[in-house]
């Protein structure tokens, strides 16, 4: 497993004390009692003070109940026991445990030697920098955060402090000033996670559903929709087999591969592309990677022509269950926070959507461990193609594959981006025919899908895992 910082550990043992407490009927009249079982008088301290550690702990459980922070805590179990899920945005700052870093600036360190052609001071624009016994100095007032004396300074002596969160963001989306509290514009916000995995305090977090999961489980025909990364999510040496087993046993109904969905999505996908490259356009994007979308929507307009308009393999599959079931409450359980944003455009499709580490806690709260489950021999239901999608690459090679058993007097010319930074940058160069290729693959995490925030694994591990499981596809392609 991947290294657990203490901000995860404390956000998983929140999950996990909710899901306890809502499986056993106890939620509402204890609800409490968590932050003195999270945070206890014996510590260990990571703040100032227990009360201010109890009051941040107190605004995630708000957050996990996705209720307003505003309400006392009791109403908020009482509400999302009944279902209610407060309207707003899917990534929310935590009020109280934003420590409000040090402004972005630039620093000398040790390393300044005072030489003699200081650089330094020459570069600077704001005349910002003068020396004091034998070293440089900034003046504050003066510095214009432009960072030539960083990039002139031989001794590399200079460097940048940075808002780890802000800083993560590749939307800009975030904005911390100096002293205050980062301000999240959700305007800009496509709920790619970046910032959340970022924040050393934990400051950040995307708000749960997990309570409102679990009372909809024995209640109502409850599908589990598993994206194609959930191998080895639960354990590296848990089987497909015991997942199933573990979730079904949790109260859902049926169990479903998002990869068959992902198959769907590389027919119609290739048949999309078929049609209207280059007919149309010069080249066409994916559309399976939900911040890769709403980085288009909101950021870069002018592709959106680009995009694909088949729906994602979520939406997919989840369209398919309700055909067969029209009574059926979707839960997506995947990797991808943005998923959350997803399913709210779609409403009449996905009911819930959690996150690997949400799952993990809902097994913990039935009482179950996926490794203790029976094990038996199971292969996918979908083909290799639809469970590469958790890998980087994978949509490309699976529609150029399929265009080509489609018509194959088209060929497909793909390349693949990971990151919102860099597919932003792969947009212009094939818009400026820089690049000779008609498809484009775009995800917002680095690794593909397999990589992303919700994860309970390493991505390397994870790719490696899905990789053989797609080997039990029911066929290669």
């Amino acid at each position: 497993m991947a290294n657990i910082s203490e901000a995860v550990k404390i956000r998983r043992e929140v999950l996990k004390e909710l899901a306890k407490k809502a499986f056993d009927g106890t939620l509402k009249d204890t609800v409490r009692d968590i932050l003195y079982t999270v945070v206890t008088d014996d510590g260990p301290r990571h703040r100032c003070c227990i009360y201010r550690e109890r009051s941040i702990l107190e605004e995630r459980v708000h957050l996990a109940l996705s209720q307003p922070m505003d309400i006392p805590l009791e109403l908020a179990a009482a509400q999302a026991l009944q279902g209610k899920i407060a309207k707003g945005p899917v990534m929310s700052m935590l009020p109280s445990a934003c420590d409000r870093c040090l402004a972005d600036k630039f620093m000398v360190t040790d390393a300044c030697r005072n030489c003699l052609a200081h650089h330094c001071i020459v570069s600077c624009p704001k005349n910002a920098i003068f020396t004091v016994r034998n070293r440089a100095y900034i003046d504050r007032e003066k510095c214009c955060s432009c960072g030539r004396c960083k990039t002139a300074c031989s001794y590399s002596a200079i460097v940048e402090i940075k808002h780890p969160c802000e800083h993560a963001c590749e939307v800009q989306a975030i904005t911390a000033a100096p002293n205050k509290k980062a301000v999240i514009d959700h305007e800009k916000c496509v709920a790619c996670g970046a910032c959340k995995t970022a924040c050393p305090f934990g400051a950040i977090g995307d708000r749960s559903v997990l309570v409102q999961v679990i009372r909809t489980l024995n209640k109502r025909r409850t599908y589990a929709m598993l994206a194609p990364s959930f191998v080895g999510q639960f354990g590296v040496k848990v089987t497909a087999a015991q997942v199933v087993a573990a979730l079904r046993k949790a109260g859902f109904y049926a169990v479903a591969e998002v990869s068959v969905g992902a198959d769907w999505v590389i027919a119609r996908e290739a048949a999309e592309f078929t049609e209207q490259v280059p007919a149309s356009k010069p080249f066409m994007t994916s559309s399976c990677c939900p911040a890769f979308v709403g980085m288009i929507k909101k950021h870069a307009k002018e592709y959106e022509e680009h995009l694909s308009t088949t729906v994602s393999p979520m939406v997919a599959l989840a369209r398919l269950l309700k055909e067969k079931d029209p009574e059926a409450v979707t839960v997506f359980i995947g990797p991808c926070i943005a998923k959350k944003a997803e399913a709210l455009a779609y409403p009449a499709d996905v009911d819930f959507v959690l996150t690997f580490e949400e799952a993990e806690a809902l097994l913990t709260g039935a009482g179950l461990q996926a490794a203790m489950m029976p094990d038996e021999a199971m292969g996918s239901q979908a083909t290799a193609s639809g469970n590469l999608f958790a890998i980087a690459g994978g949509v490309a090679q699976a529609v150029a594959q399929a265009v080509q058993a489609q018509d194959g007097e088209v060929t497909v010319t793909a390349c693949q981006s990971e990151g919102l930074e860099a597919c932003q940058a792969m947009l212009k160069q094939l818009k400026k025919g820089e690049l000779t290729v008609n498809f484009m693959e775009g995800m917002a995490c680095s690794g593909g899908c397999s990589g992303g925030p919700g994860t309970m694994n390493d991505v390397r591990v994870t790719q490696r895992l899905v990789k053989n499981f797609s080997q039990t596809a029911r066929c290669g392609s």
